[in-house]
């Protein structure tokens, strides 16, 4: 019994050293890191149209490390048709480590996201028929869901998703096997057959709050 009670022990002392120590990601410090990122981003994240860089401000946590990762990657930001996303890989893969990574992204989430300017218009009861779809992943009120690796929209500036869309469509995004989600999203995108479809869709989002 003895020999038992102090094996429990043992064990119970030697587990902690034999787990990895956790980052804890540190909103302060990565205010350095997104100095790169403010010429094109915003320094409150708002993004810039001028320099096509969309909104960061707003976004979860979770997307936002997938999509450095995709940059680092090569998942986006290779293929020749995507221009934007070309000259965002560099600027991702200066990131030196996850720290600096998790860094940064704790000051983006720590920053006050401010509704959209809608700059389109279209059939926002269209949309809503044609937004059935995306829900799936995107949520009701396109708050974005985890799980099915579907970010918030709601928000975010519709000139940006419009672009995607049409990345999407034309296979500038989603375009590598290993990025599944892309591959979902590029066959949703497909059911937007025009123009007229796509801006219905984004001016529906437009309308969530």
């Amino acid at each position: 019994m003895g020999f038992k009670v102090n094996l429990i022990l043992l064990t119970g002392l030697l587990l902690p050293a034999c787990v990895p120590a956790v980052h804890a990601a540190d909103a302060a410090a990565g205010i350095a890191s997104y100095a790169v990122c403010t010429a094109c981003h915003g320094r409150n994240g708002e993004g810039n149209v001028a320099m096509n860089a969309p909104m960061l401000a707003g976004q979860a946590a979770w997307y936002l490390k997938s999509q450095l990762e995709a940059f680092k990657s090569g998942q986006r930001g290779t293929a020749q048709s995507d221009t934007y996303g070309m000259q965002m890989r560099p600027m991702a893969t200066t990131l030196a480590n996850a720290a600096a990574q998790d860094n940064l992204i704790a000051h983006i989430v720590s920053l006050s996201s401010r509704p959209a300017i809608p700059t389109i218009s279209g059939d926002i009861k269209a949309g809503k028929l044609q937004y059935v779809t995306c829900a799936a992943c995107h949520g009701l009120r396109a708050e974005g869901i985890e799980q099915l690796g579907g970010p918030r929209l709601a928000g975010q500036d519709d000139w940006y998703l419009i672009r995607q869309i049409r990345n999407y469509q034309t296979g500038a995004r989603g375009f590598d096997p290993k990025d599944t989600f892309g591959a979902q999203m590029g066959a949703m995108a497909a059911t937007l057959t025009n123009d007229k479809a796509v801006n219905d869709v984004v001016a529906y989002i437009n309308s969530l709050k």
